[in-house]
């Protein structure tokens, strides 16, 4: 492996450091959008019967806002329960925001990685194929060492920047699929939560619909 990391040349470097680059995100990025801590399991339900029960306190709305994305989202419907159903909603994509950026955290980077890898490699083609034909110019085409020193380094440099490309690009993609699948999920407990708030405050009491007086009637 060293051998080859010295074939390459100096844009072995840059494509090193991407790769380690992207190692430390894809890690980070694994143990921080578990599952248990985006959504733990039975906190939706819990606060639905926080919610019928009444006990909608601020300790427990902040609480709830600390325990995970989730939670906070919630805790977003919570504080403005009060509010009609549309304002709600309003602060509940607001929160949802802010929320679905804290957890693409990092994949821009792993993207731009992604993007990069392939240039690099092709860079360290271009600078072998270079060095390779001033060879040629200086010592002629009878030296095979020189050319195949050339030609090393460009197909050594060209793998590399493939090989931390594809898993970056697939782990980008795996990422940003997972956080999709939590955004569909949390939208959902949002609104059991919005409809276990509407069943436990009674209906206001609107006008009664506007009929003809009967005066009217007999008068026609």
């Amino acid at each position: 492996m060293l051998e080859l990391v010295k074939a390459g040349g100096w844009p072995m470097i840059p494509l090193l450091l991407l790769a380690v680059l992207a190692l430390a995100i894809v890690v980070e990025r694994f143990w921080t959008l578990r599952r248990k801590e985006i959504m733990p399991p039975g906190l939706g339900e819990e606060v639905r019967n926080w919610a019928v029960r009444g006990q909608l306190e601020p300790a427990h709305i902040e609480s709830l806002r600390r325990t995970s994305p989730l939670g906070e989202l919630l805790a977003a419907a919570l504080e403005v329960r009060q509010r009609p159903r549309d304002q709600i909603r309003e602060r509940i994509e607001d929160t949802g925001r802010h929320v679905v950026h804290r957890m693409e955290k990092f994949l821009n980077a792993l993207g731009s990685i992604a993007s990069a890898g392939p240039l690099l490699g092709l860079l360290g083609t271009v600078v072998g194929m270079i060095q390779m034909f001033l060879g040629i110019q200086d010592s002629g085409v009878g030296d095979v060492n020189q050319l195949a020193g050339g030609i090393g380094k460009a197909l050594v440099c060209a793998a590399t920047g493939m090989i931390v490309a594809i898993p970056a690009l697939m782990a980008h993609r795996y990422f940003r699929g997972r956080i999709n699948g939590y955004v569909v999920e949390m939208e959902k407990e949002a609104m059991q939560l919005l409809d276990a708030l509407d069943s436990r405050q009674p209906r206001p009491a609107g006008a009664r619909p506007a009929t003809m007086p009967a005066s009217a009637t007999v008068g026609a």
